[in-house]
């Protein structure tokens, strides 16, 4: 455990910073690797199954959270999965001009996977560390805007950068260049918060060994499947992103295929410009229309809606998909509307994880588990969609996205929901202090 730190920069000096590296490598591995596998000619059912399951590292990195205490300085974590999440990406670029490019690629983006997840669990524990309770809560905006910060420089600046340098540099060439930037970006990163961060004295705990960890997490976990209707939840966190998973895997595809293959024949360039910019800002009002409408509501009342707010949209790539607009206006605003009902619908199941799924014993770590849940949800779709889109065509694959929401509109009516008055209630019976320290440290 931290006590007190000798150096003390200002938080604005390293926290956007932080988080802006920790969005970084979760969208090269979940967006900016399905376009350029894309582009360098990998099938779709390829391209949906192999980048997704490099996405296994953030849905289980709650299991080996806790084993980050062992190492004393999270600083040092920090920098060290920074460095290394930047080499594998430089090391990535140049395997690109091989023959077996893909599966060389593929295991250096597994270890930038799991370097990045364990980056995220020590950047995470380095802000809650460091700050004190008031600075956590000012400063917790700057984390969601660098981090999609992070996101949008990638799903945006970076494909517009790759579309622009394949007609002089050819695809390869086009995204080795994109991929070392993205390395070296990382590799400054790591250099600069070693620098940024605040230093840590650390205070030896001569209790805290492996052992005493792993019976701690096993504890955290045998707890979490003991909690009352726990497997109805966990179907009904799997379920709820079920077409948006999909959807959000073949969308890009289906934008990047030509016409003859049923796509809408975009450039690269053209696809960052749709998705990087007005899209992405309706997301981020969506989100935050999403989670008024929620407190206003209550989750029991409101998760019906923000499920049908969620799918519903996505029939935005059906319309797209039988008249085939050209304009790139035009798709822009159609793919804004599907991405504000995807941010609207979203915090729902974020709220359901918080409120029904964490609270008790270990309510921040069976919060992380939730959360680890949700993402294999997702996972589990995104890579069984390209072998769906093979079989159905897109026509009907974005007809099956739709209709995959039904289930848990289904279970939404039946998995119990406290109401608004009753969590009010529950907050305020509980006694203080009484949420016990999740992890060992």
């Amino acid at each position: 455990m931290t006590t007190d730190t000798t150096s003390r920069r200002h938080p604005l000096v390293w926290v956007p910073t932080l988080y802006f590296a920790q969005g970084l490598p979760f969208a090269v591995v979940v967006i900016l690797s399905a376009v350029m596998y894309k582009k360098m000619g990998v099938s779709n059912a390829d391209i949906a199954f192999w980048p997704n399951f490099l996405g296994f590292a953030w849905a289980f990195k709650p299991l080996w959270s806790p084993f980050l205490e062992l190492t004393g300085s999270k600083k040092k974590v920090v920098v060290a999965f920074q460095i290394i999440c930047g080499a594998c990406l430089i090391a990535c670029a140049s395997v690109l001009q091989l023959s077996n490019y893909f599966v060389l690629s593929l295991i250096l983006l597994g270890l930038v996977a799991y370097s990045s997840a364990t980056h995220d669990i020590a950047s995470d524990g380095s802000y809650i560390a460091n700050l004190s309770k008031h600075q956590q809560a000012m400063y917790s905006g700057w984390l969601g805007a660098f981090w999609n910060g992070g996101k949008l420089f990638v799903q945006g600046g970076l494909i517009v950068l790759a579309g622009r340098l394949e007609a002089n540099m050819g695809i390869t060439g086009a995204w080795s260049t994109v991929l070392f930037i993205l390395g070296a970006l990382l590799i400054a990163l790591g250099f600069y918060h070693a620098w940024a961060m605040p230093t840590p004295q650390v205070v030896k705990r001569p209790d805290l060994t492996a052992r005493a960890v792993a019976a701690t997490t096993l504890d955290v976990v045998i707890e979490f499947f003991k909690k009352p209707g726990i497997w109805w939840a966990i179907c009904f966190i799997i379920l709820f992103r079920a077409g948006e998973g999909q959807v959000q895997t073949m969308g890009r595809l289906f934008l990047l295929d030509p016409v003859s293959a049923g796509g809408l024949g975009l450039t690269t360039e053209q696809l960052g410009i749709a998705y990087g910019t007005v899209a992405t800002l309706a997301f981020i009002i969506g989100s935050i229309v999403g989670g008024y409408f929620a407190a206003w509501l209550g989750l029991k009342r409101s998760m019906f809606f923000m499920i049908l707010a969620m799918n519903v949209p996505n029939l935005t790539f059906l319309y797209l998909n039988v008249f085939h607009p050209t304009d790139i206006y035009t798709i822009s605003t159609v793919l804004s509307v599907e991405m504000f009902g995807y941010g609207a619908g979203f915090p729902a199941l974020m709220l359901y994880i918080m409120q029904v799924v964490a609270p008790g014993k270990y309510s921040t770590a069976h919060y992380a588990l939730g959360t680890g849940i949700m993402q294999l949800g997702f996972i589990l779709f995104s890579m069984k969609s390209g072998q769906i889109e093979a079989w159905l065509g897109y026509h009907d694959f974005f007809i099956w996205c739709v209709v995959s929401a039904i289930p848990v509109l289904i279970l939404s009516l039946i998995v119990p929901i406290p109401s608004k008055e009753e969590i009010l209630a529950r907050k305020d019976s509980e006694p203080a202090g009484s949420e016990v320290e999740t992890n060992p440290a």
